[in-house]
């Protein structure tokens, strides 16, 4: 599996920006896809998360209500809308595959499977 992230930039506090994730490979055995942003200095951690197959998403509390995950399935394709930006969201985006998912550790960056290369978002005015 091979993951590759687009659509960072530079954005205005309070702004748009969509991300993208772009599988190939053995995409079948992919089970869930999530995001992981990198803050320089910090570990990076988990902010959502998508099951393929049932279209189920989860969030951690700092993006909820500000993001939002989506797939196409026929493209191997995920986005994450981030709308209402904060500086603190500042950070090396990375999406991931999770090849067994579950609800309970869904957008714990530990568990995911693959990484692919992440985009820069900086937020900033």
């Amino acid at each position: 599996v091979q993951l590759q992230a687009s659509g960072g930039g530079l954005v205005q506090p309070g702004g748009s920006l969509r991300l993208s994730c772009v599988a190939t490979g053995s995409t079948s055995d992919i089970e869930a896809i999530g995001w992981g942003p990198q803050a320089l200095g910090k570990e990076r951690e988990g902010v959502s998360c998508i099951r393929i197959s049932e279209d189920i998403t989860t969030y951690a509390d700092s993006v909820k209500g500000r993001f939002t995950i989506s797939r196409d399935n026929a493209k191997n394709t995920v986005f994450l809308q981030m709308d209402s930006v904060e500086p603190e969201d500042t950070a090396v985006y990375y999406c991931a595959a999770d090849l067994a998912y579950t609800l309970t550790s869904a957008i714990n960056p530990g568990r995911y499977d693959y990484w692919g290369r992440g985009t820069l978002v900086t937020v900033s005015s």
